[in-house]
């Protein structure tokens, strides 16, 4: 691969990252008035109930978008045909599975409300299934060209603003419903503005036609990548599903606050994804593997970096942050920031997932599916740990109220996905850098030294500071000395170019 090429690649990886953290900004700034709505006029258990039915929506929109949304990169690269055909075919493949999908959930609803407390308005929240799968063929086609902006301003923008303004209005009209009808309006906007640009961009699709043959051989390509996402989806919501089994719709409800907050800057290395794909699949292409552990350690350390500030800021300040959903959530810190902690140890594991769904596939299933093996067993453990806590008779200041169970089982939870997650990336890692005979490495000491003083300075804010100053003022101020000592320490040049529009410059 030629220098100049190598540049490009770097410069499409670095406007991603922009795009993407401008979009983890406006998300933060959407997702924040819903939690709040949610939190304190809907309550705490309302709150459960919508996690436990939304969690078992998306597992089944998981399944019918079939692994597109990572997989589409490759198809666009090998298939011959004109572009817009294959997305065709995958827009069309989803359609199907998600239609029949939603046809079953609402026919037996009872998977996404094991307690059997539903409305008739509830019943429709199955339809944003279809919404969802097509929404994510249609970003994954945009990505594939490098369309990052639209996929930002869908999920970053329509989507959580059109929840929060629609939760706040269906209050007043069917307030028991209320939380799950807005769900399913966000999906519905944000599918609207996804497809488009996607029209634009491909146009229609040159002498095709739907063949059920060709749609069954994409389907059992597919299967393979559907699986690890599925896996790497349950990662972040089985977590749910068991402590909805074991736990009350508080712990629930608690835990699923914490996690929302804490899965915003999920999106950053989430996002990188679709740009990643089509740089790897190329030089895989080209046969050029230096290139691949390059750009896959830059970006790794990208995300390190900003997922580490941004858990420093929104965990020091933790009962401030959650405060504002609500008093009933303030005990839910301790979930926050292992969540938050756990975002941070997953990010090598992303980025080498990123190239093993190219080079081994299979392999990578297999670690996928031991690592959510490993958090269900961990999970499971710690809760029940969590639960008999006030009978191991601790003494005197350790004893544990009873009536804080519920938080402590949240904590639980999410100490298990942490320790799961930083596993999978450990392993993940080692085996990609025996596949391209390489190490994998996005670890640098700057981030240690940017992390000190950071803390410090939200340890002072979060002490000396009312509880408004420590959130209006802290945070940013734990941001800016976190970023200032990374930009002047723990950024090389190459790293520089994140923050540039002219890479040549």
């Amino acid at each position: 691969m030629s220098e100049e090429s190598s540049q490009r690649d770097i410069a499409a990886l670095a406007k991603g990252g922009r795009t993407n953290f401008f979009g983890f900004l406006l998300r933060l700034a959407a997702t924040a008035p819903f939690l709040f709505i949610a939190g304190r006029l809907y309550g705490v258990e309302a709150l459960g109930r919508y996690a436990s039915a939304v969690v078992m929506v998306e597992l089944v929109a998981q399944v019918c978008s079939l692994g597109q949304r990572r997989g589409l990169a490759q198809r666009l690269s090998d298939d011959e045909r004109d572009a817009a055909s294959v997305v065709a075919d995958g827009m069309t493949l989803s359609l199907v599975c998600g239609t029949v999908a939603a046809l079953a959930l609402y026919l037996f609803p009872a998977p996404m409300f094991p307690s059997g407390h539903f409305t008739g308005f509830d019943l429709l929240l199955p339809l944003a299934i279809v919404p969802l799968c097509l929404t994510d063929v249609a970003l994954a086609a945009l990505a594939y060209r490098y369309d990052i902006a639209t996929s930002v301003r869908a999920r970053s923008v329509v989507e959580p603003w059109c929840q929060s303004l629609a939760s706040v209005a269906l209050l007043l009209i069917v307030p028991d419903s209320g939380l799950t009808l807005s769900y399913l309006i966000s999906k519905i906007a944000a599918a609207g503005f996804a497809f488009v640009p996607l029209w634009r961009s491909y146009g229609r699709p040159v002498q095709w036609h739907p063949h059920p043959l060709r749609l069954a051989r994409m389907a059992r390509a597919y299967i393979p990548l559907a699986i690890a996402d599925l896996v790497e989806w349950g990662t972040r919501k089985l977590d749910i599903a068991i402590l909805g089994l074991i736990a009350s719709p508080v712990a629930v409800g608690v835990y699923y606050a914490a996690q929302q907050v804490a899965s915003l800057p999920q999106k950053l290395k989430t996002s990188f994804e679709p740009i990643l794909g089509p740089v790897i699949t190329r030089n895989l292409k080209d046969g050029n593997h230096a290139a691949i552990v390059r750009q896959v350690c830059q970006v790794g350390f990208w995300i390190t970096a900003a997922q580490a500030g941004i858990a420093l800021a929104l965990g020091i300040p933790g009962e401030g942050v959650m405060g504002l959903i609500g008093p009933q959530f303030v005990g839910g810190t301790g979930a926050l920031a292992f969540l938050l902690a756990a975002e941070v140890a997953a990010s090598t594991a992303v980025v080498s997932e990123a190239a093993l769904i190219y080079i081994a596939r299979i392999r990578n299933l297999w670690i996928s599916l031991g690592t959510i093996a490993l958090q269900a067993v961990l999970t499971y453990t710690f809760v029940l740990a969590a639960r008999d806590a006030p009978s191991w008779d601790l003494p005197g200041a350790l004893a544990i109220d009873p009536h804080k169970v519920s938080y402590y089982q949240a904590g639980a939870v999410a100490a298990a996905l942490m320790v799961s997650l930083a596993c999978a990336s450990l392993v993940k890692a080692w085996v990609l850098g025996i596949l391209l005979d390489d190490r994998i490495n996005n670890w640098r000491w700057p981030l240690v030294w940017a992390a000190i003083p950071a803390g410090l300075v939200g340890w002072a804010a979060t002490h000396y500071l009312p509880e408004w100053a420590e959130l209006s003022l802290g945070i940013p101020a734990i941001l800016l000395t976190y970023g200032y000592i990374i930009w002047t320490r723990g950024f090389g040049p190459e790293d520089r170019v994140l923050f540039r529009k002219n890479v040549g410059a």
